[in-house]
This record gives structure tokens, C-alpha cells and sequence, in this order.
């Protein structure tokens, strides 16, 4: 009798991306540290992520049938100047998750960006570029907040840009998209300390925008941490007006709280298909418990220029001034930088 053999064919492969952006600017500074925060000195240095944070990434979608699919991403921050990690303990730091996709509902669980971190980015004026300087990505974001502990399972005690171990769905009917989260504390014995819970809702068409999300921290020995932003854009022919408010009020320890408030407004001018030029105004306000209210205000210029689809080129000028020892006492109350530098994505 003869031997048959079956092969067996295996699977069809999901679609997988590869995707990543590298951004390297020239910045020089004078009243700020290479990790912009005040100083009585002047910096000059090749710098990664200006316009936008450098990273590789993994993203994927399978067919699982009746328009519902099977959805992931996988993403790290890099130090294009150096080809370092940016969290060296933490690799895919800026995402790591798997989720279900249909009929414009998204439900997704693993690392992931707070509802509140997905207001801001719908109405931010300097549109999320300079994230490590940008007051509304380190305040009212969360993403520096600098509070010395962690509020939700962040990984971290100085930010809660993202939440590990957290569930979100994304929900989009028309021009309104909302959004809802849950962030498990995974505390021995106790599930509510490093929780986080939010609620955001958006309005998204061709020239509005209106977003906003409210969302709670809270951290291991159950301090709470209240954050809110709401903020709008209008997009008049060539010109972009936006504008948001931010505020979160933490407890620090019983019976001590850190408020801050972060106003913003700015515009971008398409001078050309190619060339735009974007403003931005800040104002953060500090108050804490026993303490002189503080604070500061910064201006941003930021032009860029598009040599291709994925490659543009940029320059900006900044203009920092401290409020009551906002940055230390012993730090003048002015400081300035510029940057010049290309990012190419994908």
C-alpha cells in the first residue's frame, strides 16, 4: 500500500508593521539642562526627539472573521544620538498591548497612554512635539509630574503618562469618540492601591475639535491624585487655533496636596503645503500646602518644513521665565534655547 504524505500548510501570517521615527536636532541652550530643567548654565548638544520622540515599533491586525480582528502593538522610546533605551528598565515602554477591533470599538489591555494622555493629544498647541520640555505633556499629562511617588501602575514614581496592567475601550460613532479605563493596582491583598480609573469624550470633524477626560490615581498607601484637561481647535483655512486647560491636585501625604494648572493656546499657519509655523503660549500655576504658590510661563516658535512624506526638517526658539523659585531659588528666573535638527519616520 502505498505511503501518502500531507504536508501541512501552516497559517497564514498576520500583517505585521514595522514602523519607528528618528529625530535628531542641535539645541542650544542658556537657564537650562540638557534634560531642560533650570540651571545657571548654558548647554549645547546633539539631541534625540524634538519634534517627536524617537522609537521603533511593532504593529499588527489579524482577520479573525465578522469584522472582528485581533490587534496589537508594541512600542520603545530610543536615543537616536546615542542608540540607547530611553527606560532602560522598562523596553517597550511606550506600549505593550493586545486588544479586539470592531465596528469602530476598541478594547485593548497591557501598557498603554491614560485617557487623559488621549485628551491632551487631541488638542495640544505645539501638537505633542518637545515632550520632555512641553508643559502640557509633563503636567497636565502627567508624564512628569515629579511628585517623588507613584499614582497608578506606572512603573515609575516621577510620571503616569502610561498605566501598566490596565484595560481600555475606545468607542467611535460619527464625529464623537469616547473612552474608558481601568487600571488594575496588582497589589498583594489590596486592588485599589495604584489603581487608576478614567472617562474621556471627544468631537472630532474637519474643522472642530473639542476633547476632554477626567481620571484618578491613586497610590500604594491609597493618596489620590485628580486630573482633568479640556481643550478645543478650530481650523480656519490655513490657520489652526488651539487651546486647552489642564489641572491635577494630588495628596502627598494626609492632609498635604500639590495642585497644578497649565492654560495653553496656540495656532499653526500652513504658510505652504510645505512649510508650517506653530505658537504656543504656556502658563503653569503651583500651588502646595505650606508653601509660596510658584510657577511659570513659556513660549514656544516652531517651524517646520517637509522635504518628503516621511522626512521634514525643523528649527524653534524658546523663551522660559520662573515664577517665586519655581525651578530653585538660586536659579535665575530666565532662560532660553533654540534647536535645528530633521526627523524621519517609517
Amino acid at each position: 500500500m502505498p505511503l501518502v504524505v500531507m504536508a501541512q500548510t501552516p497559517p497564514p501570517a498576520s500583517p505585521v508593521t514595522v514602523y519607528g521615527i528618528l529625530d535628531l536636532g542641535l539645541r542650544r541652550a542658556d537657564g537650562l539642562t540638557a534634560q531642560y530643567a533650570g540651571s545657571n548654565s548654558r548647554t549645547t548638544g546633539l539631541i534625540s526627539g524634538i519634534d517627536n520622540t524617537s522609537r521603533l515599533g511593532l504593529r499588527g491586525a489579524e482577520d479573525l472573521g465578522g469584522g472582528l480582528k485581533a490587534v496589537f502593538q508594541l512600542e520603545t522610546g530610543l536615543n537616536a544620538h546615542n542608540g540607547t533605551p530611553i527606560n532602560r528598565s522598562k523596553f517597550f515602554d511606550r506600549a505593550a498591548w493586545l486588544g479586539l477591533q470592531q465596528d469602530g470599538s476598541t478594547w485593548t489591555a497591557g501598557r498603554q497612554t491614560t485617557v487623559l494622555a488621549d485628551a491632551v493629544a487631541m488638542t495640544e498647541p505645539l501638537g505633542m512635539r518637545l515632550a520632555s520640555f512641553n508643559p502640557n505633556i509633563n503636567v497636565t499629562a502627567l508624564s512628569q509630574h515629579g511628585l517623588g511617588q507613584q499614582y497608578g501602575n506606572a512603573g515609575t514614581p516621577n510620571g503616569a503618562f502610561r498605566l501598566d496592567q490596565s484595560l481600555k475601550y475606545t468607542g467611535r460613532v460619527g464625529p464623537w469618540i469616547g473612552r474608558a479605563m481601568y487600571g488594575l493596582g496588582q497589589q498583594d491583598a489590596d486592588h485599589t492601591g495604584m489603581s487608576s480609573s478614567g472617562l474621556g469624550l471627544g468631537y472630532s470633524t474637519n474643522a472642530w475639535v473639542i476633547s476632554g477626560a477626567l481620571q484618578t490615581f491613586k497610590s500604594t498607601d491609597h493618596l489620590q491624585l485628580d486630573a482633568a484637561s479640556l481643550g478645543t481647535s478650530h481650523q480656519w483655512g490655513p490657520l489652526k487655533l488651539v487651546a486647552n486647560i489642564g489641572r491635577y491636585s494630588a495628596e502627598t501625604q494626609p492632609g498635604r496636596h500639590t495642585t497644578q494648572r497649565v492654560l495653553s493656546v496656540g495656532g499653526t499657519w500652513a504658510i505652504s503645503p510645505q512649510l508650517d509655523l506653530t505658537a504656543a503660549h504656556y502658563r503653569v500655576d503651583r500651588r502646595r500646602t505650606g508653601l509660596s504658590d510658584d510657577g511659570y510661563t513659556r513660549q514656544v516658535v516652531f517651524a517646520e518644513h517637509k522635504l518628503s512624506r516621511r522626512t521634514r526638517l525643523y528649527a524653534e526658539v524658546d523663551l522660559t521665565r520662573w515664577r517665586k523659585g519655581y525651578a530653585g531659588d538660586t536659579v535665575r528666573p530666565r532662560a532660553t534655547g533654540w534647536s535645528a535638527g530633521w526627523v524621519h519616520s517609517f
